[in-house]
């Protein structure tokens, strides 16, 4: 067989394994053998994104993932779905600022057929993508648009604090959603050239986890794959470096028919895949990570100005990940109230960092969600695609948790004290232009 190098084997988070190989067309294929449940997981990542995408073309990299599913050389229309549940298994595709991936769960068995189906469709897509494809495509993905950010409450908090987090000109300043006007734009043969540059094998890294055979399963790899040539037509993404810190705050109030008022924020943190970016994490699941947070406790048990708080990160590899404050009002309270106490519990936190038990807390929490995602067939072969296309190595999926478990309380201080600041976020205010209900009640005592 025509393969590259094999790395050796080495443990990982609970003895887990995995191994990597490489096809002479540049295919990496990462295996890790689990025959604890009779099932195999497919997982295919490719290093395309929005970030990728170049302005007056947003939206295409998602445009792709829909096309995916629209049938190639052997395998028509809906047939992709059809095969995959017809032999009992599971499968979807989604699309981020810095990947596309594809993934299958199959009964092992069936493992195969998951395995001759992508590559069907990484060698011979092209065959069948014609313009009534494309546009039947292009309407769904605008009508998801549609569902998901025009017309849902605070659907558009997404997009806007991204573009004001990211300056204009930045790779990730638009979301890999895409802009009407865009999608409108795109032709048969944008869409061709796109394949083309970034559906290579050499630009994708294909994970096997579970009940198989690791032999037999390079075999099949070899067969399918083997023959698709490469490509070397990809220009690397655009730098999306930025300073640390924002270095003002930005704001936006936004009047939209919705619930009640709300108070989001995008906080500039360290890039993923560094012990920073670990800390981080770490902060902001003691300040908003569930019902035993800070603030939480604060703002909805506490001072119930609040119906919900959370404080989560946005890992990115390629840019500033981010910080995402979300908090939605308790009726009729103004957001100014709630904003003043988000700071002083910052600032709190800044100044004193991690209580010892909050520590505990937060790294048992984080390794509980780790270990969750690593116990899963489907799981540990999304992981182990991530950590090989964004950082190379698979291996880094297995020992994550221990990098968690590493950080001290100092760091993660640190990191609450350099970038959990006003300065640092663009801030989003919802005002509803109908009073909410509780204000309503509150003219009617009134009266």
């Amino acid at each position: 067989m025509p393969m590259g190098h094999t790395a050796t084997e080495q443990a990982g988070s609970g003895g887990l394994t995995a191994t990597e190989h490489r096809l002479a067309n540049g295919l990496r294929v990462v295996l890790s053998e689990d025959h604890l449940t009779p099932v195999a997981a497919v997982c295919l990542w490719y290093d395309v994104g929005s970030r990728h995408e170049v302005k007056g073309r947003t939206g295409l990299a998602h445009l792709f993932e829909h096309l995916m599913f629209q049938g190639s050389a052997q395998v028509s229309g809906n047939g992709h779905f059809e095969l995959v549940q017809g032999a009992g298994g599971s499968l979807n595709g989604t699309t981020s600022f810095e990947r596309t991936n594809y993934f299958e769960t199959m009964p092992a068995h069936q493992l195969e057929l998951a395995l001759w189906l992508e590559a069907d469709r990484m060698g011979s897509l092209l065959t069948a993508l014609d313009e009534e494809s494309l546009d039947n495509q292009r309407d769904v993905v605008k009508n998801e648009r549609r569902q998901r950010y025009d017309n849902v409450p605070y659907g558009t908090a997404f997009e806007k604090l991204t573009a004001m987090a990211y300056p204009e000109g930045h790779p990730y300043h638009h979301t890999p959603i895409g802009s009407m006007a865009d999608l409108d734009a795109a032709s048969l043969e944008d869409a061709r050239a796109f394949f083309r540059t970034y559906y290579a094998p050499n630009n994708a890294v294909l994970s096997i986890v579970g009940d198989i055979d690791t032999e037999q399963t390079l075999a099949w790899v070899e067969k399918y794959f083997g023959t698709i040539p490469g490509h070397e037509g990809k220009q690397p993404p655009r730098d999306g470096s930025l300073p640390e810190v924002i270095g003002k705050e930005l704001r936006e109030v936004v009047e939209e028919d919705v619930p009640s008022r709300a108070l989001m924020a995008a906080y500039r943190l360290p890039h993923d895949g560094t012990r920073e970016a670990d800390a981080a994490d770490l902060a902001l699941t003691v300040l908003g990570g569930g019902e035993s947070s800070r603030l939480y406790n604060r703002l909805v048990r506490r001072d119930r100005t609040a119906v919900a708080a959370g404080f989560g990160l946005l890992r990115l590899a390629g840019a500033p990940s981010l910080g995402w404050l979300d908090v939605k009002t308790s009726g009729g309270v103004e957001v100014s109230g709630i904003e003043s106490a988000v700071d002083e519990e910052l600032a709190r936190f800044a100044e004193e960092g991690p209580t010892p038990e909050e520590m505990e807390r937060a790294q048992a929490q984080l390794e509980r969600e780790w270990l969750d995602r690593l116990a899963t067939a489907a799981g540990r072969a999304d992981e182990l695609c991530r950590f090989t296309v964004l950082f190379g190595d698979p291996q880094l999926a297995l020992t994550a948790v221990q990098r968690v478990l590493d950080i001290t309380p100092q760091e993660v201080q640190e990191v609450a004290k350099a970038r959990l600041r006003p300065d640092n976020r663009a801030v989003l205010v919802y005002e509803p232009t109908e009073p909410t209900a509780a204000e309503d009640n509150d003219e009617e005592a009134a009266q």
